[in-house]
């Protein structure tokens, strides 16, 4: 049955007779319909038969010699089209599609540029003659292809009459770069200028200088020759031997010139390099003939066949030696892949390469994958049948997937895709002022003019979108702290964070703003303000301090000595806050804390002095008094608790003393600040305050009910509760706050603290010797004394009446008369033993920190 099927294949091929073109449509190997047009160009056969009419006749003959790669281009184009059709690039705009077969020959490839010229919609496809065709509509707006630099060149020249664009996808004829003959020709490879300067450097750098080229006897050949022979004399490389081949295979010398060509090379023995600038079935000829004479070379292949299946499936093809060659760029073929693996779904009707390459696999369908190529290749020499099976072709092209995926050559296939998204990407920058659908919105040479993406201003770069097209990109603003000074960056650039910043879309960096705390800052200002009525405040107490120094309020305080002490702290205090504003220099920033720190804490041992004495002037319980007598000592304590805090201070100086410091992070400034060198001394330092603040607020809590005139206990707790509870805020605020008004944080809790202290301390003093004038004498001090004592003798002597009570066992329910009045006379005494006790305690403690002609008033 295998063997009828196949007799039957053949005896169907062998009958099959060459039709030639009978009308235009017969000439398209591929059409699609749609709102634009695209031709293409693509060498599907390797030649057209030959006419054996005599004489020769003007006629189009049938291609044979099919060729999978180039098959596989054409489906390159299609999915290119189908993508964009499927995308919303061109939205409710389709493209459409026209594929011709240039069979490898230049006539063939102008017959289909006269087709792409013809009027649009016209029934005689003619090309009309006008001196001017800005507003000639033709059948295509623009073509893909072709391969060959030397079909290409040929029609290029004719859609030069209406500037139609022509993209190739793979001549690289240095030629063609020149825009006064090929104004409307664009591709999307190099030229082959770099190619050849690619080589000659790779053979530099091998040590070669005694080489061989082989070329086509076509523009493409020639001008590769001329301009790999001018780079090698550069480098000093010379060139043994330059044979050219006949450029298209329909010529019958080609076989002959292949054959000199080998006895050359052979002949140059010592030549074991050769460059080959040749095409596809070139190289498959030549090589196969290399096979045969078994020469062995190092063979430098040009980028139109460096990476072809068909040459590298040769049998034995490693027997001709070493092959190195240049290819294309490769891109993301999973998407064409797909493609590939469904292409037995895709319709055939209007794709005779589709049809003709599954009546191909059919023909060869029990032929082995290793043997297809060549099956394909004897039976592609002859037509075949114009109708299949649709059924065949889809199991035909279902089971040698992986066989037209080995064929595909990456770098051409995503070459193709360039070329067909920049055409879209053109028509989608055309369409968005005008109505597309219509054909006549646009002419073809609108298109030159356009990109495939509008030109990126300075202050913007280039971002590929995902179609990965290097010539298809948005345009992205350059973000913060970088810019771009050019059109079309491919990035932006980087300012020096540490001294310039940029905005957004920036075309130069600006130089950063020094920022810090100023003197004319409305903030800086306002705390100076407070800062100076502080110190006015202290200036006025001591003023009036001075001025009423014999009063008991006076007294009763310290003495004016112990007072100035407190106000030269206050006036410290209130003046180191003028460290923190203004430029910060190294010796401010050491001494501003170093100021405070010293200052408030001699503040906090006078007030933790005064706080003690208090307690032991009004306290009755005898093991308290004798512990406080031992305790209060006031000027080894206060310059031991000033001592402790100097010495913190300077250790902090030497080990790790604040300094100056640039904060680069934040984006368009630079701020001046002081780093305190140690987070853990800063910290202690506040800390050791906070210690001394506490048992000061101890002390003062604890005589908090003693005589109110006269008694700051009470006054000393809240100051120290005001102080507590702004340093406490303090932290996670300090901690939290960023930027040049960092110190101002610092200044408003220091005159927070300084002012409830200082407040506290002495504005009630300072109403009762200006407002209460009268409680300020020396009668009213000993009478509130006497008051304070009774009401404490009182107390006593109830207490000791209880115990005894209890001890005697005494009965109180109907006491006598004398009971009553002993009751009495011993509470008198308590008094008077309490009265005393008061007295020699205050004297004695006012002794030792006032002159001796003090004692007398209290």
């Amino acid at each position: 049955m295998a063997l009828l099927i196949i007799l039957i294949t053949c005896f169907v091929i062998i009958l099959a007779t060459s039709h030639p073109c009978q009308t235009p449509d017969d000439f398209v190997a591929a059409t699609s319909p749609g709102h634009i047009i695209i031709g293409g160009l693509f060498a599907i056969h390797e030649k057209m038969l030959s006419s054996e009419d005599y004489p020769r006749r003007p006629q189009i003959q049938k291609c044979v010699g099919f060729e999978i790669s180039v098959f596989l281009q054409t489906l390159a184009m299609i999915h290119s089209i189908e993508m964009i059709n499927n995308s919303t690039l061109l939205s409710g705009v389709k493209l459409g599609y026209e594929i011709y077969d240039t069979c490898t020959e230049v006539t063939v490839a102008m017959a289909a540029a006269l087709r792409f010229l013809s009027k649009f919609n016209c029934s005689r496809e003619t090309v009309e003659f006008q001196c001017d065709y800005s507003s000639y509509v033709p059948r295509v707006k623009a073509v893909i292809g072709s391969g060959y630099s030397e079909i290409t060149m040929a029609v290029s020249r004719m859609l030069n009459l209406q500037l139609m664009p022509q993209v190739s996808y793979e001549s690289t004829a240095e030629i063609l770069s020149d825009k006064i003959r090929f104004p409307s020709f664009l591709r999307t490879v190099p030229s082959d200028f770099y190619q050849t300067k690619a080589m000659v450097h790779l053979i530099q750098k091998s040590g070669w200088n005694w080489i061989g080229i082989i070329t086509t006897d076509d523009d493409y050949g020639r001008l590769a020759l001329n301009a790999f022979a001018i780079q090698t004399a550069e480098k000093n490389v010379c060139i043994a031997f330059k044979e050219i081949l006949p450029a298209f295979f329909s010529d019958n010398t080609i076989d002959i010139r292949i054959n000199q060509t080998l006895e050359k090379i052979m002949a140059e023995a010592q030549v074991n390099v050769i460059v080959v600038f040749l095409r596809q079935f070139h190289v498959f000829n030549l090589f196969n003939k290399v096979i045969e004479r078994n020469i062995n070379k190092i063979w430098i292949a040009s980028d139109n066949w460096s990476t072809a299946t068909k040459i590298t499936t040769i049998p034995n093809v490693k027997k001709i030696g070493k092959v190195v060659g240049f290819a294309f760029k490769k891109g993301n073929m999973s998407s064409f892949h797909s493609f590939l693996q469904n292409l037995h779904m895709f319709p055939s009707d209007n794709n005779k390469p589709l049809h003709e390459c599954a009546m191909l696999l059919s023909a060869c369908a029990y032929v082995k994958d290793s043997d297809l190529s060549q099956c394909i290749f004897n039976h592609s020499q002859r037509t075949l049948p114009h109708k299949a099976n649709k059924e065949i072709i889809k199991k035909n092209f279902f089971l040698r997937n992986d066989f037209l995926w080995d064929y595909t050559e990456p770098g051409l296939i995503h070459s193709i895709q360039l070329a067909v998204f920049a055409l879209g990407y053109a028509i989608r920058d055309l369409c968005q002022a005008q109505d597309c659908q219509n054909p006549n919105a646009f002419q073809p040479w609108e298109q030159i003019q356009s990109k495939c993406s509008l030109e990126c201003s300075p202050g913007q770069m280039k971002k590929t979108t995902r179609s990965q097209h290097i010539c298809c990109y948005e345009c992205v603003n350059c973000p913060e702290n970088h810019y771009s000074n050019q059109t079309d960056m491919d990035h932006c650039l980087l300012c020096n964070n540490e001294t310039h910043w940029a905005p957004v879309r920036s075309t130069t960096c600006f130089e950063k703003e020094v920022e810090y705390l100023n003197w004319n800052d409305s903030l800086a200002i306002l705390l100076l303000a407070l800062s100076l009525l502080g110190i006015i405040f202290v200036l006025a107490i001591g003023i009036i301090f001075t001025r009423n120094l014999n009063t008991p309020v006076v007294k009763s305080s310290g003495g004016l000595m112990v007072c100035y002490v407190i106000l030269l702290c206050h006036f410290l205090n209130f003046t180191s806050t003028g460290f923190f504003i203004g430029e910060p220099q190294d010796f401010t920033c050491k001494t501003r804390q170093t100021l405070f720190g010293v200052s408030f804490t001699l503040c906090i041992s006078c007030i933790l002095m005064k706080s003690l004495k208090i307690l032991l002037a009004f306290s009755f319980d005898p093991k308290l008094q004798n512990f406080l007598k031992c305790l209060y000592k006031p000027i080894p304590i206060i310059f031991t608790c000033t001592g402790i805090q100097v010495a913190i201070c300077t250790l902090w100086l030497i080990f790790a003393a604040p300094a100056v410091e640039e904060n680069i992070s934040l984006p368009r400034v630079i701020i001046l600040e002081c780093e305190e060198g140690s987070i853990l001394a800063f910290g202690t330092m506040l800390g050791y305050i906070a210690i001394l603040a506490f048992i000061c607020f101890i002390c003062a809590f604890k005589g908090r009910k003693l005589p109110e005139n006269y008694n700051e206990a009470k006054f000393i707790t809240f100051g120290m509760l005001i102080y507590f509870i702004a340093w406490i805020t303090f932290i996670p605020i300090y901690a939290t706050t960023f930027g040049k008004y960092l110190p101002a944080v610092e200044i408003i809790v220091i005159l927070i603290s300084n002012y409830g202290i200082l407040c506290c301390t002495f504005f009630p003093k300072c109403y009762v010797i200006i407002c209460k004038q009268e409680t300020n004498t020396k009668s009213a001090f000993l009478k509130t004394i006497y008051s304070y004592s009774s009401h404490s003798a009182d107390g006593l002597a109830m207490s000791h009446a209880s115990l005894d009570s209890i001890n005697s066992n005494i009965t109180v329910a109907n006491p006598s008369s004398s009971g009553k009045s002993a009751t009495w006379q011993k509470g008198k005494d308590l008094q008077a033993q309490a009265f005393a006790h008061l007295c020699r305690v205050n004297a004695t403690s006012i002794s030792k920190t006032l002159p001796r002609k003090r004692i007398s008033s209290i």
